[in-house]
Order: structure tokens, then sequence, then C-alpha cells
């Protein structure tokens, strides 16, 4: 186990965690219905999941400076083993509510977790700037398909009915499944070697001379996040079930290729890094994403909305890798694990309400509004950023 990378370990600890999230955002609404519960009252956890899970980052982020990166992420995995058996037996809508937002469910499917900025920390560590991208594309790839065949797991409790167990109880074995993929990942997690300590640990800021960049990056991340909060993946799978009658089975499916297509895309956005440089490749790949979302809010038809967000998810990834990389290479060592945890924050906790505004349009029969507001939003984000950090390049584009 020694001769194996620590990289290796954190990458299929991803690939755990974002199978699981995967079937778990496709799943969540569903099960939640299920119940009994609103549309609205969907949004509404998805926006206490989407806010607990703002606050845990940032304090797993400015505990990153201090303690050892290690023992945080195994923390992080028991949280995830508690939150997966305590949906997989809890029915009462208040109960739900307080797991959400103090457990790890990720309606979104992305890279909104507290494990993000630890990991990030940990993997810059182990390469080169000329190799940082490169490492963060592989990294999203792993996450990506994993999270792909995590959406097309969420048909099992169909798939399950034919042996007589029905789709509420299928369901439930699946919250179960995610306990256990965050008791896995807790071993891996268990395999990278202690951070050495640095001479200043016990004194170091979370936050030191990069501290402007970094909330001026938040500001902005902020925005896209807020945008993207109109159409996370259980909600994008909500809007789907309500205007086409999608079954849940149709639903793995398609978000399965959306997945796969995603994945794919960051390995592009490397490359394409490379000759463009970070900030062009966010930007000039992002905005015709947020088009193809627009127009699939107008398809008058299933396959031409189909065919649309699968552009979209070909496309609205490839922001992902870079930015992960642009972060870690403009702030320095020490400042990375809070860096990352400012920068991921507004993931979460600028989106968190925008699922319960997107719940309440779609309760009141304006479903198409949550996908153009997020369009417009994102394109505003864009061209927000290219303006404000197209003049501050990365070491290895200096």
């Amino acid at each position: 186990m020694q001769r194996i990378h620590p990289a290796t370990f954190l990458f299929a600890a991803r690939a755990l965690r974002d199978m699981g999230d995967g079937f778990v955002a496709v799943l969540l609404p569903v099960y939640l219905l299920a119940l009994g519960f609103a549309p609205l009252q969907v949004g509404v956890i998805a926006t206490a999941s989407l806010l607990g899970s703002a606050l845990l980052t940032i304090g797993f982020g400015l505990l990153g400076a201090r303690y050892d990166h290690r023992q945080l992420l195994l923390a992080a995995a028991s949280l995830m083993v508690a939150t997966g058996a305590a949906f997989a037996v809890v029915h009462d809508y208040a109960l739900l509510l307080v797991i959400a937002f103090a457990g790890t469910i990720n309606p979104s499917a992305g890279s909104v977790s507290v494990f993000v900025p630890l990991e990030h920390a940990a993997l810059t560590r182990e390469v080169t700037d000329a190799a940082r991208t490169k490492m963060f594309a592989r990294y999203s790839l792993v996450g990506a398909l994993a999270g792909a065949v995590g959406a097309l797991a969420s048909a099992t409790p169909d798939l399950l009915a034919p042996v007589g167990l029905d789709q509420l109880t299928g369901i439930k074995a699946m919250f179960v499944l995610y306990a256990l993929l965050g008791l896995f990942g807790g071993l891996l997690y268990a395999r990278i070697p202690r951070r050495r300590p640095t001479s200043d640990a016990g004194t170091a800021s979370a936050l030191g001379p990069s501290r402007n960049i970094v909330f001026k990056l938040a500001a902005l991340f902020s925005l896209d996040a807020f945008a993207g909060g109109f159409v996370v993946q259980s909600l994008l799978a909500l809007w789907l079930f309500e205007k086409f009658d999608l079954s849940l089975s149709e639903a793995g499916f398609f978000f399965f290729w959306s997945g796969v297509l995603s994945a794919f895309s960051f390995p592009v956005a490397a490359w394409l890094s490379r000759h463009i440089g970070l900030i062009n490749t966010m930007v000039f790949t992002h905005i015709p994403s947020s088009l193809a979302l627009m127009l699939a809010a107008l398809a008058p038809t299933l396959p031409l909305a189909l065919a649309l967000l699968l552009i979209r998810a070909a496309l609205s990834q490839m922001d992902v890798p870079t930015r992960s990389s642009y972060v870690m290479a403009v702030v320095t060592e020490v400042e990375r694990a809070a860096a990352a945890s400012f920068t991921s924050v507004p993931r979460s906790l600028a989106a968190a309400a925008s699922p319960a505004l997107a719940g309440a349009l779609f309760a009141a029969s304006f479903r198409a509004w949550p996908l153009l507001i997020c369009g417009a939003l994102k394109i505003a984000y864009d061209l927000l950023l290219l303006m404000q950090f197209r003049h501050l390049k990365p070491p290895e584009e200096r």
C-alpha cells in the first residue's frame, strides 16, 4: 500500500462519494414525493442541504490550515455514513430537514461538498504547477464517471419491483448503500499519509496575502452558485418528471449519459487551458452551455429538450478542473485548504436560496423560469469573471 501514490486513494474515495451523490440526487425528489411532500418542500430540503454543506465546508476549510487533512476527511466520511443511515429510516419532514442541513446529502451531484477543500489541498501538494490542471482534470473525470454510474444506478428501485420490493423500500436500500460508500471511502482516506506540519502551522492564518483575491473570486463564484441552485440535479429531475412525465429508469439513463459527457469534457478542458489559458477556458465554454440550458427550457418536445441538455452537459462542467486549478495556483500553499473552502462555499451557500425559489416556481406552474434564470445569471457571471481576472495569470501561463 505504501507504494501507491496518495492521489490514487483520493481519486478512489472521490469515485465512491460521487457514485453515492449521483443516485441520491435523482432519488431524493422521488423519495420525498413518495413520502407525500410537495415540490416546494422538496426545494426547501435541497436548500437546507446546500446551506448546511456550506457551513460545514467553510468550517473544515478553516481547520485545514491547522489540522491534518486525513483526520478531517475521516470525520467527513463518518458524517456521510450517519447521513445515509438516517435518511433510510426517518420519515418525518422536520427531522429530514435537520438531517439534510447537518449531513452530507448533495442534491447537486457535483463538486459542492465538505470533502472538496481538503481533497484539493491534499492533491495540490502532490504535483508540480505544470501538471496541476491535468491532475484536477483526472480528479474531476473520475468523479464525473462515478457520478454517471450512480445516476444509472438510481433505476435500481424500479428494477427490484419484479422481486416484490416496492419502490419506497428500494430507495431506502439505496440510502443504506450511500452510507456504505461513505464507510469504504473512510477506509481509503485512512491510507493517505499524514501531512507533515510546517514550522508556522501553529500560528498560520487561514488566509493571508491572497485574502483579497480569494474574497473577490468567492463573490463571483457566489453569483454562479446562486444561478446553479435553480437547476441542481434533483430539481432538473423534478422538471423532467413533471413536464415530460419521465420515468425513474429513463431519468437515470439520461443522467448517466449527461454525466459521461461531463466527465470526458474534463480532459478536453485541461488541453484547451494549455492553449488559451484557464480563465478563457472557464468563460468560453460556460456561455454556450448556458444558452443551451435556456433553449431547453423552451423546447416543445422531450427529445429536443434532452438533446439541448446533453449539449449543456458536454460544456457546463469544463470550468470545474480549471477553476480548481486556478484557485490553487493564485494562493500560497498554507492558504490552499482555506482558499478552496472559501471559493467552494458559495457553490452551496449562495445556492441555498435558489432551490426553494425554484420549487416555488414549479409549484406555481412556471416550470421554464428556473432554467431561464439560471442561464441568464451564469452568462452575467462569466462576463464579470473575464473582466476581473483575465490579467491575473497562474505561474504556468506567465
